[in-house]
């Protein structure tokens, strides 16, 4: 069984819709939802088998860990260590298409810690993305939905746009292929392992931009959408 397409406003997402996601992953289920510029796959960061899920779903090694989305900076600075130099690029840049990787609280789960317990973090500023961590009321794991190996037509896939290695930003060796950036196409590739698949109709296409906030100094680890103007 392959999970619904459920329409949603990308603008101003319908509170129906986004409360029966959001009762799907206080479940432990798995949803596709949009973000920035790309479908994303998401789950509650808090539910440990969700996770392990996810990894197994993204064909990812459980030891590269996926990034935590976020409604705000509020709930950002709980599971992260802001300095006053990161929180002026915080102020600058979120929310937007970016992750950023910071010294980790003690609130972060074991499992998404990076060595070195750092954390990648995002502020979305989608509306979806931003109304289900909001309702949620604690951080989604995220991660890009890509076309996979073996997935869609069979040719082994894409070469993936600015893959970033090893950073703690939900995207690794194992994420292969172009973001998509249609829902169909994500119920197509996932949807077996889906409760459903938000769909705000087609995206841009893109990854974030993956930025190390650690030791006050920035550093690009991966270049994806979104502008560092003035930076």
């Amino acid at each position: 069984m392959t999970a619904p397409l459920v329409p949603v406003d990308g603008q101003h997402p319908q509170p129906r819709t986004v409360g029966l996601a959001v009762r799907a992953l206080e479940d432990g289920e798995l949803l596709g939802y949009p973000s920035d510029a790309a479908y994303a796959l998401g789950c509650d960061a808090h539910q440990r088998r969700s996770v392990e899920r996810l990894a197994q779903l993204k064909r990812r090694d459980p030891k590269k860990p996926f990034a935590l989305l976020v409604a705000d900076l509020s709930d950002l600075a709980r599971y992260a260590q802001v300095s006053n130099f990161a929180y002026r690029v915080l102020r600058q840049l979120a929310p937007g298409p970016f992750t950023f990787v910071l010294p980790a609280t003690r609130l972060v789960p074991e499992l998404l810690l990076h060595r070195k317990r750092e954390v990648g973090l995002r502020i979305p500023d989608a509306p979806v993305a931003q109304a289900l961590a909001r309702e949620l009321g604690r951080p989604l794991v995220t991660t890009t939905a890509t076309a996979l190996d073996e997935s869609i037509d069979g040719s082994g896939g894409r070469p993936r746009r600015g893959d970033g290695g090893e950073s703690p930003d939900g995207a690794g060796p194992s994420d292969r292929g172009e973001p998509l950036t249609d829902a169909a196409e994500v119920r197509d590739v996932y949807g077996h392992a889906l409760a459903q698949v938000l769909d705000a109709g087609p995206l841009p296409g893109d990854t974030s931009t993956v930025l190390s906030l650690i030791g006050d100094h920035l550093d690009v680890l991966r270049q994806g959408a979104g502008v560092l103007a003035g930076l």
